[in-house]
Parts: structure tokens; C-alpha cells; sequence
């Protein structure tokens, strides 16, 4: 359209040049097709240009990806190296950029340089702008030494010229890129290797992919206008018109399976309506999946048997992240107690107690080091809020590139082994203990009687200096304590049996505080006693038990007395699971080795307050009772807990009858 208004505008009246001018014109109009190809159109161009206004050369520099080369050189030029060409095209498309006017004329050393124009051989340049639609600049038409100024027919002609050649330029890059599309998509629809088919509504075939054609040992020429019902695909018998994969003509898509041959074809249809009466295309795409059906069928087998291992192990199995949260959990941990939305997306820390997770946190970065753990006795709380003992492995996990992206860990509840395992080292220990005691008990005895016995005969003695008797006061008094220690030595050593017959453990714990009571008032330790009144006989010594029961307030006072708040005793009795228990809580400091509080001669007190053998006469005399004896600290983080668990009379018979056989 501009091309044509510019030719509008030449005067009606022309002489003969003119009118040869617009014949060539014309003509060159008609040449520039957009059919013919980037490189003839330019080519073209610069012909007609040079031969139309009698130009020494012309060129054409165009921008392409914001890249500006020579198009085409027509006269001498197409002989010039291609630096001087690079050269030349950077110089026009800067003169382009500013070109005040589409059509500007000038000295070629003043519009290009004097170096390049002298290069060149070039005295005068007409530059002629082309723009594209919205104005945008495609390049620019240089003529040179036309050797005479324009005519105003000839500019307009030239305008309209340069109007013809930027709409077609525009127009031939537009079907070079749709030639290149459609190539393009050619080449791709026959890369795929999945059969592909389009058919009419009729059945004819309207085109198929090389894969296709290659299972029909056919050229896809030679195959298109066939009908599709006749090919026999996939071991399909020949159904003249009827196309054998479409089954609901009605559906604008449908999916299914088909086997042929041992393998196995997912056959996907689509139907266009391209909007002209009832004309539709089927494209069916025809996708073997026999191999991918195969891998998912071991995939299932290997996913299956793997979930099998890990649900029925006794061990917790849990997969955590690099950052240490439950990603998986195996069936195991949830017949423990722990509920699927307490740990997945939880970190696994939170299962441990406070005071141990440094222990975790380390071997977890080690973990992600690469370094496998094996064996990691901590406690975990389980499901149940409870507290147990695991033994807790950790593997690291790596991808395919090698690196780790995961850990698995495998937790087993060893609480159980754990106890009987230290019950039976501290029965060997006792028992070793026991033995070398004993010894050393009898041998201290005899010189200590003879102490005893002579010093009370000192003092009875009235040659003796009463200041002498001040001394052998104190001997006396030391020689009775150690006495004391040795018969504790004794009974430890002995572990002489209980004595048998009913006993009411709220009168025994009643009795003993009596013998404390007024210690306690004293110093302000405030005592809370709340007895279960339906609690049941138990079998024992009740002077054994009173022992055991004072022995532990005798610890939970001297415990309060380190802290600096008031100190209170909780005790309490409670009919369970056939046992009667009995508590002590305090709130003192707590115990610092909980696993060691019932070793012999274990103790925290200052040197010459204590033995470290009372609680180990307890723990004797409460397992020779058929009981248990427990010490731990308080979840709180404030004193510490005594639990003493007796049988009860109603499951006592059998425990009545073992006693009486000999061991």
C-alpha cells in the first residue's frame, strides 16, 4: 500500500524518461516476488536498483538478530573481502539508525569515513531507508556514484521502490520462517517413534510418520489415500471400511490398551473438527509399552517385597532428610504407639530426651559425612510418652550421583535386654562383692572385739586418769561405729532370707515416719502421704521392709537439705498389675547416675558420711522379696523418684510354695 501511494503522487504528465522509469519500475515490482528466497530477493533488488538509476554499485545491509549484514553487493562491489564487507554493513547500519528522512545523499567520506569511502573508491552515497510495519527498521539501500541529483520523480519512485521492498522483505522472512516451521515440524513428527496415523472421517488415510511407514515396508507417499481398515496393523484383521482403532466415533478423545505379538500398544485418539460441516481428522497414536508394563510389573514385585521386609521387621525403620525430618516409617513404628501424623515431617530429635540429643545431633552430621553408626544405645521416648532404651543405626543414603540425599535409621527397643543384662552384671557383682565382704568382715571383727572389750575395761578401771578416760571415750565410740559398718558389711554379704508372713505396707511406711517425723518438722520438709485404703497384704519382713523404707527417706532428706527451697517428700501406695507400690518423690537435686545408684559402695556424700551400702542392702532385700526396686529422675528435672513394686498376697501363693523348696 505505501508503494502505491508513492507512485500516486508522480505527476500525471511525464515525459519519455519518466515513463521508461516507471516502466522499469513496474517491472521491478513484479520481479521482487517474496516466493523467491532471502538471498534472490536481495540479490534482485540490488539489480534492478543499479540498473533503474544508473548506480556504479549497490548494497543492501539488512539487520537479523539485532545483527547487521551485507544482504547482497551488485557492481564491482561483490568483489570486496569480506572484512571490508563487515566493515562497510557496521557503518550503514549506524548512518541507518540516524537517518533523519527514508531517502538521504551525501559525500561517502563524511556519511562512512574518509578511510572506508577512499577503501572503497566511493565519492557520493544515496542511503534509502526500510522500514517494516509500526515503523520498525529492517535495513538500508545504499547506491553509489549515481553521479547527478535526483529528480522528484525519480525520488518518489525510488521511496515507493524501498516502500515494495521493505513490505516484501518482511513478507519473504515471514515465509522463510514458516518454510522452516513446516520443515521443522516434518522432521520432528517422523523423529518420534511412536506410530502415528491421521485419517478422515471417511478412513482415508491423510498422513503417517516414518515409523509408521517403516512397519508397513512402505513409503508414506505411497501409503497416504489408503484406507486405514485395510492396513491390518498390530495383527488387526482387515475391516473395509472401518477403521479398526477408533471405537467411539462419538468421543473427542479415548485411551486403551491393546497386545499384539507379545507386546503390548497403549492406542491414544484424538478427533479435529476443522469447522466445515461434518469434516473430521483422527489422529491415533499407536505407543508400545511393553517394556515400560514389564518394569512396572518388577517395579510392583521389588515395591511389594520390600514393603513385606519393612513392615514385618521388629525393627522401627524411619527415613530422615539431609535436615533431619521423618520422611518414612515403616508399619512397625506405628504397632509401637507413634501416630503416622506425630512423624512424618517431624525431626526425629524430638523423640529423644533433652539431656541425650547432643548424642543424636552428633551422630546424625556423621551420618551425612558418609560414616555409618552402628549400636547407639539412647533413650527414646516411645509412642506411649514413655522412656525405653534403643539401640539406634544409622546408614547414609546416596543418589545416583553419589550424593547423599538421605539416612535411614533403624531403631530397636532393647529395654528389656538392657535390664535383665545390667540385673544380672549386678547380680555378679554383688555376689563377687558378697564373698569378699564376708571375709573381711570376720577378720575385722576379731581385733574389734578385743578393742571394744579392752577399752570398756580401761574405763571400768579406777587407776585410769579421768583426762585418759575422755580419750578412751572417743575410742570407744569410734571402735562401736565401725562395729556398726561391719555388721551393715555382714548383712550385705549374707543376705540372710526374709521372714514370711502378711504385711500391710501403709502401717510399715506409717511406723517409719515416726522415727523421722520429728527431723522433718524441724527443718521444714513438708511430708504428703496419699495411701491407696484398698491395698492388698503383701509377703515379707516387715522389719527388712521398714529398713528399706527408711533407708530411702533417710537419702531423700539428706537430698533436700543440698537445695536451697522447701523441701518436700511425696509418698504414695497404689494396687497395680497384681504388685503393690510404694513411691517416694522428692524434690531435691536428683540423682547424677541413675544406672549406679544401686551399686555397692557407690555413694555422693562427703568422705565419712556414708558407706554406699545402704541402698545396695535395699536392692537385696527388696529382690529377695520377689520385688523391684526403681530410682530415677523426675521428668520435671526436679528431684528424683523411689519406686518399690512388692507382689501381693492374691499372686503370691506360687512365690509361698517356691520359697519353702529348697534352692
Amino acid at each position: 500500500m505505501r508503494a502505491l501511494k508513492r507512485i500516486r503522487e508522480v505527476p500525471a504528465r511525464l515525459d519519455g524518461s519518466s515513463e521508461s522509469l516507471l516502466a522499469q519500475f513496474s517491472a521491478a515490482t513484479l520481479e521482487l516476488s517474496p516466493s523467491l528466497g532471502a538471498d534472490e530477493f536481495a540479490r534482485r533488488l540490488t539489480a534492478r536498483t543499479a540498473e533503474m538509476l544508473g548506480a556504479r554499485a549497490v548494497a543492501l545491509v539488512l539487520e537479523n538478530d539485532s545483527k547487521w549484514e551485507i544482504a547482497a553487493l551488485s557492481g564491482t562491489a561483490h568483489r570486496w573481502e569480506r572484512l571490508v564487507q563487515h566493515r562497510l554493513a557496521a557503518a550503514l547500519a549506524e548512518q541507518a539508525r540516524v537517518l533523519p528522512d527514508p531517502l538521504r545523499a551525501g559525500a561517502a567520506a563524511t556519511m562512512l569515513g574518509r578511510e572506508l569511502a577512499e577503501g572503497l573508491g566511493w565519492r557520493d552515497i544515496v542511503l534509502v531507508r526500510l522500514s517494516g510495519s509500526e515503523d520498525a527498521l529492517l535495513g538500508v539501500l545504499c547506491l553509489v556514484d549515481v553521479g547527478r541529483d535526483f529528480s522528484p520523480t525519480e525520488r518518489r519512485l525510488l521511496e515507493g521502490l524501498a516502500s515494495h521492498a521493505s513490505v516484501a522483505l518482511e513478507n519473504v522472512r515471514l515465509f522463510s520462517r514458516v518454510q522452516r516451521s513446516r520443515k521443522q515440524w516434518v522432521e520432528d513428527f517422523d523423529a518420534i517413534s511412536d506410530l502415528i496415523v491421521v485419517h478422515d472421517r471417511e478412513g482415508a488415510i491423510l498422513r503417517l510418520n516414518r515409523a509408521l511407514a517403516d512397519v508397513l515396508a512402505a513409503r508414506p507417499t505411497d501409503v497416504i489415500g489408503r484406507e486405514i481398515g485395510r492396513l491390518e496393523l498390530l495383527g488387526m484383521e482387515a475391516q473395509t471400511g472401518r477403521c479398526p482403532f477408533c471405537r467411539n466415533l462419538r468421543a473427542e478423545r479415548e485411551e486403551y490398551t491393546h497386545a499384539a505379538d507379545d507386546r503390548t500398544y497403549l492406542i491414544s485418539s484424538s478427533r479435529i473438527h476443522n469447522g466445515e460441516g461434518d469434516d473430521v481428522r483422527t489422529i491415533h497414536v499407536l505407543k508400545d509399552i511393553t517394556d515400560r508394563r514389564d518394569a512396572e510389573r518388577r517395579y510392583r514385585r521389588e515395591r511389594d517385597f520390600n514393603r513385606n521386609i519393612l513392615n514385618n521387621t521388629q525393627s522401627m525403620i524411619l527415613v530422615l532428610d539431609t535436615v533431619g525430618l521423618v520422611s518414612y516409617a515403616n508399619r512397625r513404628c506405628s504397632e509401637a504407639g507413634y501416630r503416622e501424623q506425630d512423624l512424618l515431617g517431624h525431626p526425629l530429635i524430638e523423640m529423644i530426651p533433652q539431656a541425650r540429643r547432643p548424642v543424636l545431633v552428633e551422630a546424625l552430621e556423621r551420618a551425612l559425612l558418609g560414616v555409618s553408626i552402628d549400636s547407639l544405645e539412647i533413650p527414646v521416648l516411645r509412642g506411649n510418652g514413655t522412656a525405653g532404651q534403643f539401640s539406634v543405626s544409622l546408614s547414609p543414603m546416596r543418589d545416583e550421583q553419589g550424593e547423599i540425599n538421605s539416612v535411614v535409621v533403624v531403631m530397636t527397643d532393647v529395654t528389656d535386654a538392657a535390664g535383665l543384662q545390667a540385673k544380672l552384671m549386678h547380680t555378679e557383682k554383688m555376689a563377687a562383692l558378697g564373698q569378699l565382704v564376708s571375709g573381711v568382715a570376720h577378720e575385722v571383727n576379731n581385733p574389734l572385739a578385743a578393742i571394744v572389750g579392752f577399752t570398756d575395761l580401761l574405763l571400768e578401771n579406777s587407776a585410769v586418769p579421768e583426762e585418759a578416760k575422755a580419750e578412751l571415750n572417743v575410742i570407744l565410740q569410734e571402735a562401736q561405729r565401725t562395729r556398726v559398718i561391719v555388721q551393715n558389711l555382714l548383712s550385705f554379704a549374707r543376705q540372710m532370707p526374709a521372714q514370711r508372713e502378711p504385711v500391710r505396707v501403709n502401717a510399715i511406711l506409717q511406723q517409719t515416719l515416726k522415727l523421722r517425723a520429728y527431723d522433718f518438722l524441724n527443718h521444714g520438709v513438708e511430708v504428703v502421704e496419699q495411701y491407696d485404703d484398698d491395698l492388698p497384704l503383701t509377703i515379707g519382713d516387715p522389719h527388712q521392709l521398714q529398713q528399706v523404707f527408711l533407708n530411702i527417706l533417710n537419702n531423700a532428706y539428706d537430698a533436700i537439705q543440698e537445695v536451697r527451697r522447701s523441701g518436700k517428700i511425696e509418698i504414695a501406695t497404689l494396687h497395680r498389675d497384681g504388685h503393690v507400690e510404694t513411691s517416694f518423690r522428692d524434690n531435691g537435686p536428683g540423682i547424677s547416675h541413675p544406672e549406679r545408684i544401686f551399686d555397692p559402695f557407690y555413694t555422693t556424700k562427703e568422705v565419712g558420711k556414708g558407706t554406699g551400702l545402704g541402698l545396695s542392702i535395699c536392692y537385696g532385700i527388696v529382690r529377695a522379696h520377689r520385688g523391684e526396686i526403681i530410682a530415677r529422675n523426675n521428668s520435671d528435672g526436679t528431684g528424683c523418684t523411689f519406686l518399690v513394686r512388692l507382689p501381693a498376697t492374691a499372686a503370691t501363693g506360687e512365690w509361698l510354695a517356691s520359697a519353702e523348696r529348697p534352692s
